[in-house]
């Protein structure tokens, strides 16, 4: 159930006379964070160990002031065949038009085939802020202070 300040996205089909079969992104289950997102190859493509494609999907969308959507992989695809995204997650801004296209990459051992309507990746959307900068000379200290990468111990 989508809740009542949920955001409308305009969304078209970029070749709707050739794509009509191609789904546009849906929820699978109620209480599915991500709209699974679908391949819109025209035939199969075969993406070798370390070879990234960008994949489309036969969509654009307009999205609202003050949203994105994510690009995230699927987290099957990755588990069992190694195959990802190239740029996780993928931002799409509210200004941008264009088709929607994935970049995937295959991290397996084995070649992995992309077919048409595939489920490629899985979209979600987020509000965003907007943020301003206050230059300052220094910064209020914290317990972990300059504390980096690893510097728990864990």
């Amino acid at each position: 159930m989508l809740s009542e300040d949920a955001p409308v996205i305009r969304i078209c089909r970029m070749r709707p006379e050739t794509d009509a079969d191609i789904p546009l992104p849906c929820y699978m289950t109620p209480l599915s964070a991500g709209m699974d997102v679908y391949a819109a190859v025209a035939q199969d493509v075969e993406i070798m160990p370390g070879d990234i494609h960008l994949i489309p999907t036969g969509f654009a969308m307009a999205i609202p002031e003050g949203y994105e959507a994510q690009i995230r992989p699927r987290s099957g695809l990755a588990v069992r065949y190694g195959v990802g995204l190239v740029n996780s997650p993928g931002t799409i801004d509210a200004d941008y038009r264009g088709e929607i296209q994935v970049a995937v990459i295959n991290w397996g051992r084995r070649p992995y085939t992309i077919r048409r309507c595939d489920r490629i990746a899985q979209m979600v959307i987020h509000r965003v802020h907007r943020a301003e900068f206050d230059v300052v000379d220094v910064l209020d200290a914290t317990l972990r202070d300059i504390g980096g990468f690893g510097h728990t111990g864990r």
